[in-house]
């Protein structure tokens, strides 16, 4: 009997390696697609000509890219938060901001069409947006 179960053991240990092999290759495989899905994505978007501002959900105001502006976001019950919106060559992005982590102002410049920035605390979305009518919806 310990001759017989000696004689499969190889047999085990090789269909064993197999499997992990076959999980390797399926796993590169999968990151690889992901990866040119993802650039695919990332090289269709196109660009944006404005940013819409909102806050608490409400709109706050729309500004153009190609226009160089600095708006002070107030917001709060008495405006007493204030996020410093800035659009210079074409991009937007949050200067300042008086919130506990100041996340939103350390976020990179924005200029793509989708593209966000966020600010929890005071409820603040910078999004990018684009006004051609004539661009395929695209869910991203």
């Amino acid at each position: 009997m310990t001759d017989k179960t000696n004689r499969d053991m190889p047999a085990v240990q090789a269909d064993g390696r197999r499997k992990i092999k076959n999980d390797i290759i399926f796993i590169a495989v999968l990151l690889v697609a992901v990866s040119l899905i993802g650039l695919c994505v990332f090289l269709i978007r196109g660009e944006g000509d404005s940013v819409t501002v909102t806050v608490d959900g409400k709109a706050y105001g729309t500004y153009r890219l190609s226009d160089d502006v600095r708006v002070e976001i107030r917001t709060g019950d008495g405006g007493e938060h204030v996020n410093v919106l800035v659009i210079k060559d074409g991009k937007a992005y949050i200067e300042s901001a008086d919130c506990p982590d100041g996340i939103c102002a350390s976020h990179r410049a924005i200029h793509r069409e989708g593209e966000s920035i966020v600010c929890l605390p005071h409820k603040v979305v910078v999004t990018v947006i684009s006004s051609d009518k004539n661009a395929p919806d695209v869910v991203v």
